[in-house]
This record gives structure tokens, C-alpha cells and sequence, in this order.
């Protein structure tokens, strides 16, 4: 198989809504238009950022459909399909194969705790689903309230076509752990992606990338190229910049949302609620994060 496809920079996707609140087909192109101009290896569709658990089956597989139609073939595409149930789940999953997608990715079930085997179960008949493509492991316990343990990679690992998880979790040491028992690991936590390569990660999904690809895509040229200090000091304006995005009333995609917007991108709309609508004072806040994005990429890039 070629893992080298899954090196590199995956933005996490946004949801596009039109101005009614509804998934918007042509904001979905004209947004996936705007980062395959962005060197990027490929995109991560239908996840948190992509404010999946709030959307239906049928929204989600027109965010997909619309976003192979303009980069299936041209970048590497990794479909979350997973839902709060096995049956949308692998409906999702299906899908995605029919789409062409590269990998399906999966979080666990969240709300009931399950055992491990119930778990496992869920992710296999997921994959089962989608019986030629490869399979990515979520693990996001901060969010999902499950945890992805050594014992249960273990037993994820006897299907075949699991190869990688997306790790989300903050324990840098959990790359390097998952790493070692021989799948590829993506770093998730955008804070962390510097330290995160150097514990074994082969690039990055991350929920802000879509907003500042530059500098993910600098730090990552510079670790590669042995000048850890000067990536270090990139990631260092990331977090300042992540900072200063949460520091809205208003939740954190919508404010990236604005900065795509001040930054000459496409209007993808805002969020769905209950996430919460940007407050009057956060567009200061946009405007300055902005800024700092256009300054950082002008110190680096």
C-alpha cells in the first residue's frame, strides 16, 4: 500500500452553510477550490471541524459528494464517517468507497461507555462497509469520552485495513506508542505539531490548518529539514494565534470562518447551533488574528 500518500498537511474541512443555515453545495466547491490552492497533501472531510454530529446522513454525503467532484484524484481525501450508531455509520462508509475517497476514518460511539469488544465491533463494521478502503482510528477521548488503549489498537490491528489513527489526544507519547505497534499516526492537537513530529507523526490533521496552511506547511519543511529551533519558533506564533482565536464568545469555526473571509476566501457561512453564533465584539478579534496570521506568514514564508 502507499502510505506516503497520507505525509504532509491535512486541513480539516469546514461545514458551508448558505445563508439559511443549509449545507451549501457551491460554498462546499468554492472552499475546496481555495485550499488545493494551498500545497497541501489532501483533506479531512466530515469531522468536528466539519461539525458532523450536528448534520444529517444525507447533509454529509453532499459535503463529500461536492468535494470529490472538485479534488477527488487531485488530493488525498480521508471521509470521518462515523455516527452515533453503527447503521448511519456504515451507510457513510459505503458511501465514501463509492466516492473514491482514499481512507474512512471513525471516532468511537460517544455517550454510553462501551467495553473495548463493543467498540472494536463498531470500527470493524464500519470498515466492513467500506471493504476497500483503508481505515483510520479517531481517537479523541477529550470529546468522545473513550480512549483509544494499546489493548484495543491491538485488536483493531487484525483488520487489515486499519493503517493509522488521527490522534487528538494531548499525551505526545501516544504517537510514539501507536507508532510502534506499525500504524502511521497523524497528529491532531494543532498546538502541538511540531512536537508531534518529532514523536513519529507523518503530518497533520488539524481544525485550523484551513486558516493559516502556510505556516503548518513551513514548521513541517523546516523539522524536515533539521532546523528545529526556527520550526519551534513557528509553532510558537501558532499557538499564540489558536490562543487568540479562542478568545471569542462566539465558538471557534466560526471565527476562522471570518478570518478566511478577511483574508480574500470564500463566504462558507457560519455555524450550526448550538455552536455558538460570533458575539459583535469577535470580529475585532478575527480582524487581529488575521493580523497575526498575515505577519507570521510574512516573517516565515
Amino acid at each position: 500500500m502507499n502510505m506516503k500518500k497520507y505525509e504532509g498537511i491535512f486541513p480539516a474541512f469546514y461545514a458551508c452553510y448558505d445563508e439559511k443555515g443549509n449545507v451549501s453545495p457551491e460554498r462546499v466547491r468554492a472552499f475546496t477550490k481555495y485550499l488545493m490552492n494551498k500545497r497541501i497533501a489532501g483533506l479531512y472531510v466530515g469531522g468536528s471541524s466539519g461539525e458532523c454530529i450536528y448534520q444529517s446522513v444525507e447533509e454529509r454525503k453532499t459535503t463529500l459528494e461536492n468535494v470529490m467532484a472538485e479534488a477527488g484524484g487531485k488530493l488525498v481525501i480521508i471521509a470521518h464517517v462515523a455516527c452515533n450508531n453503527t447503521r448511519d455509520s456504515q451507510e457513510l462508509a459505503a458511501h465514501a468507497e463509492s466516492m473514491g475517497v482514499d481512507a474512512i476514518a471513525a471516532i468511537p460511539p460517544i455517550y454510553f461507555h462501551l467495553p473495548e469488544h463493543a467498540v472494536a465491533k463498531y470500527w470493524n463494521d464500519i470498515s466492513a462497509a467500506a471493504p476497500n478502503t483503508d481505515f483510520i482510528i479517531y481517537n479523541i477521548p477529550q470529546l468522545a469520552g473513550v480512549s483509544l488503549t494499546m489493548s484495543l489498537l491491538k485488536e483493531m490491528k487484525k483488520n487489515t485495513r486499519v493503517i493509522g489513527v488521527k490522534n487528538s489526544s494531548m499525551p505526545v507519547q501516544d504517537i510514539q506508542m501507536f507508532r510502534d505497534e506499525g500504524v502511521i499516526v497523524f497528529n491532531g492537537p494543532d498546538e502541538q505539531f511540531v512536537s508531534g513530529l518529532a514523536a513519529g507523526a507523518v503530518g497533520g490533521i488539524g481544525g485550523t490548518y484551513a486558516g493559516m496552511p502556510e505556516l503548518f506547511l513551513k514548521a513541517r519543511e523546516l523539522f524536515l529539514a533539521g532546523r528545529m529551533p526556527e520550526a519551534a519558533q513557528i509553532q510558537d506564533d501558532i499557538c499564540r494565534i489558536i490562543y487568540k482565536m479562542c478568545s471569542t464568545k462566539g465558538n471557534m469555526y466560526a471565527t476562522i470562518k471570518e478570518i478566511i473571509r478577511l483574508q480574500g476566501g470564500p463566504d462558507i457561512g457560519g455555524v450550526r447551533h448550538p455552536l455558538a453564533d460570533l458575539a459583535e465584539t469577535d470580529y475585532a478579534v478575527a480582524a487581529e488574528c488575521a493580523d497575526m496570521i498575515r505577519e507570521a506568514v510574512q516573517k516565515y514564508c
